[in-house]
């Protein structure tokens, strides 16, 4: 027991969860944000020409794959940085890591649909749901495998 008859267990330290939440949240934010705006500025500004952006493929490889990419590095880091005691938890580890990716679709989602020349068809948002589930479950993965290593 402590000076003021709070009780501080070893598995349990006196932070709440909620700000174990925020900084996960945090960090996997920052690192949507610069992840996104470097494959913007730079990876698509670069090699998405309208030719390669005709195809399926080139769209997948061009656009989807490299969100995947930075969705991955956004769980991955916030799953990393979310502390040891709250990290026992699936339910709290996973929303530590999967809340930034996933409200940052449903605000495209959300900006998306208010533009009239934009057209939120079924394959777009199917895609979409695909590269962000693949993005989630990859980092995910990277994180429990770094966890268990």
């Amino acid at each position: 027991m402590s000076y003021y008859g709070h009780h501080h267990s070893p598995a349990r330290p006196a932070g709440k969860p909620f700000f174990a939440l925020m900084k996960a949240w945090g960090a996997g934010l920052v690192v949507l944000m610069l992840t996104s705006y470097l494959q913007i500025a730079h990876f698509y500004e670069t090699f998405a020409t309208p030719e390669r952006l005709e195809s399926f493929g080139g769209v997948l490889w061009l656009v989807h794959l490299p969100n995947a990419v930075c969705i991955a590095l956004s769980v991955w880091v916030a799953a990393r940085v979310h502390p040891e005691p709250y990290r026992d938890s699936p339910v709290r580890h996973m929303s530590a890591a999967f809340a930034v990716p996933v409200a940052a679709q449903l605000v495209s989602y959300t900006i998306a649909a208010g533009l009239p020349w934009r057209d939120l068809g079924a394959l777009s948002v199917a895609m979409s749901l695909a590269v962000l589930v693949v993005g989630c479950v990859a980092g995910y993965f990277g994180d429990r495998l770094r966890a268990d290593g």
